[in-house]
């Protein structure tokens, strides 16, 4: 379910300390009901799943035609990525959040990990087209049941990247999203026992 920016906004993630420049771009609820300590068990699964939500049926069309147009326009050629175009936002954090555990890199996207607390865990890509940020916050219910928030956080490189993020926001909101998020929602059913 879709959340407003302010579910994001409004809670004390580490990551407001060093990305203050990023924008919100999306804040949804994932359906993954747990315990407190359950966070690095959802970042493992999401981090190395297998991939079958972005290599599958519509979701991996729109994925392949990604790559194909980043291909054609340069967006994913070297040097646009994080280290090059932009530094790494690890190079902004505090040192205990640089000395701390990272957590797994996506294994299915072309994300890198910058960070995870108990309650947190944020990856970064960068391209031609934006800076993104994916972070997971592990939020408690008013009857005491986590459940992980995914905020989308991005830094559009110019002109260009505000139409991108326009463009491809229908298609991320009514598709990918949703077929993604229930893949997570059986993985984490199945790995529950419920």
């Amino acid at each position: 379910m879709r959340l407003e920016d302010t579910e994001y906004t409004g809670r004390p993630w580490r990551l407001h300390e060093v990305a203050a420049d990023f924008e919100v771009e999306d804040v949804w609820q994932m359906p993954t009901p747990g315990g407190p300590d359950d966070l690095d068990r959802l970042v493992r699964s999401f981090a190395l799943g297998d991939g079958s939500v972005v290599s599958g049926g519509v979701v991996g069309l729109l994925f392949a035609a990604r790559w194909r147009l980043g291909a054609i326009f340069g967006w994913d050629a070297p040097g646009t990525g994080v280290g090059t175009r932009v530094p790494s936002l690890r190079e902004r954090l505090p040192d205990d959040l640089a000395a701390g555990p990272r957590g797994p890199d996506p294994s299915s996207l072309p994300f890198t990990s910058v960070f995870q607390t108990h309650d947190e865990w944020v990856a970064e890509l960068a391209n031609g087209t934006v800076h993104a940020l994916l972070h997971l916050g592990w939020v408690p219910d008013d009857a005491g049941v986590y459940r992980a928030q995914m905020t989308a956080l991005v830094r559009p490189n110019g002109w260009g990247g505000r139409v991108y993020m326009a463009f491809i926001a229908p298609f991320r909101r009514l598709v990918v999203y949703p077929r993604m998020f229930r893949a997570i929602d059986r993985r984490w059913q199945a790995s529950t026992g419920a």
